[in-house]
């Protein structure tokens, strides 16, 4: 039975109806070909994963679509990539919306594909695991800025996550681990690794030693919420930094790892360009760093960098769950543009850093997340580095963190809890 409530499932349907057709993009069961089937159950459907329809399909594509006319589900679609030219052949020829629904499991790979036959004919929709607004069940659907009118707004629909909030950092955020409880954390973890190795991994790298894919991954998941060191990581699993970039590519590419990029400017010209790593779900992340129960990840070296990743994540998704686009809007600060003075008035220059900025229009909003349950303004002393950016404001900035409820630090910074993300 379908039970959780997807708040991409309404902007979905609207676009299926107003596109001639969709792609529904995410990581491997995230959920897609499910809120596929709970909201277009009626249509057939074919999935790219069985051989036998993937080998026709790549024999003869307009047989195929003959014997599989639209509207027509298709799942895995980018295993195919001669199908997007016969695609655009017939968007071309048609008026109607909503003759193919596709998901696929390779964003980028896909992208570039669609970029080439299918630019402006389709509608392209982004899942993400499940955010903590749908898995308490939140109505409000808006995506994450801390100005006053999003926290006003917010509050209306707050709803406390209680005090567990380290199980669902460990547990992550795919949907089985919700719709079906008594399945084994470990378990769920050690078969995802598995299949997407042998499914997505063998068709992306050819890797011959599965192991030490597994070991880049362990490495890369080590790092979550880290500049990228590509050299430090080809010393760690063994081979070159340019097997490393291609690899971070692929684990990119097919949804487990976000890059950050810099947030960069003239005026910030001491600006580190280099971006951020984080993995996309902190449950994977803990399987292969061996976090094995949420009291140890809590209380281990990793628990801020899985706390900030878990963040990052969750606003991330308020993006995507609008159906927004999030890639030229957030973006992180790292530099040695401020000078601080220390307790014996010395000064000294130090690397300031800003966990997140967010960009609305020509509002900068910086972010800083901690696990303090006791915020200070002092947490935010980098903020103020924005101010000298000549086309651009500072907006209100946040410390999201641990606190029990909202708090202004100063006019213009606000400490909130998780609850208003």
């Amino acid at each position: 039975m379908y039970s959780i409530k997807r708040h991409i499932a309404p902007i979905i349907e609207r676009r299926a109806k107003n596109s001639r057709a969709l792609l529904l993009t995410g990581s491997r069961q995230v959920g897609k070909s499910t809120l596929f089937r709970h909201l277009f159950g009626d249509l057939n459907r074919v999935t790219f994963d069985d051989d036998l329809l993937l080998a026709q399909a790549a024999d003869d594509i307009g047989l195929f679509l003959l014997n599989n006319p639209a509207p027509l589900v298709i799942d895995e679609v980018q295993k195919c990539p001669s199908i997007f030219n016969k695609l655009k052949m017939i968007l071309d020829n048609t008026e109607e919306h909503g003759n193919f629904l596709l998901t696929g499991s390779q964003k980028l790979q896909l992208m570039e594909g669609i970029s080439e036959s299918l630019a402006g004919r389709i509608s392209v929709v982004e899942l993400d695991g499940l955010s903590l607004r749908e898995i308490y069940d939140v109505d409000f659907n808006r995506h994450f800025v801390p100005s006053p009118e999003y926290i006003s707004e917010r509050e209306k629909a707050v709803k406390k996550y209680g005090s567990d909030i380290w199980s669902i950092i460990h547990r992550g955020s795919y949907p089985e681990l919700y719709s079906n409880p008594g399945r084994e954390w470990i378990d769920y973890y050690q078969s995802y690794v598995k299949t997407y190795l042998e499914r997505d991994v063998n068709q992306l790298v050819k890797a011959k030693n599965h192991l030490t894919f597994v070991k880049f991954m362990t490495s890369a998941a080590a790092r979550t919420g880290q500049i990228v060191n590509y050299a430090n990581i080809a010393d760690q699993v063994g081979v070159s930094q340019i097997t490393i970039k291609e690899w971070l590519s692929i684990l990119e590419k097919s949804g487990i790892i976000y890059i950050l990029k810099p947030y960069t400017s003239s005026v910030l010209n001491r600006a580190i360009k280099t971006p951020k790593l984080y993995f996309r779900d902190t449950g994977l992340c803990s399987y292969l760093t061996r976090w094995l129960t949420p009291d140890t990840l809590k209380n281990g070296a990793m628990a801020g960098a899985m706390f900030e990743t878990f963040v990052i994540n969750e606003i991330l998704k308020s993006f995507t769950n609008e159906g927004l686009d999030y890639d030229f809007d957030v973006f992180f600060y790292n530099g040695k543009d401020k000078k601080r003075s220390k307790a014996d008035g010395i000064s000294e220059e130090i690397s300031g850093e800003i966990d997140l900025i967010i960009q609305e229009g020509e509002m900068l909003h910086p972010v800083e997340i901690k696990m303090s349950t006791m915020p200070k303004a002092n947490m935010a002393a980098e903020f103020d580095v924005l101010d000298g950016i000549h086309d651009k404001k500072r907006g209100m900035g946040a410390i999201i963190c641990l606190a029990d409820r909202k708090l202004y630090l100063r006019e213009n910074l606000v400490a909130l809890p998780l609850e208003y993300i």
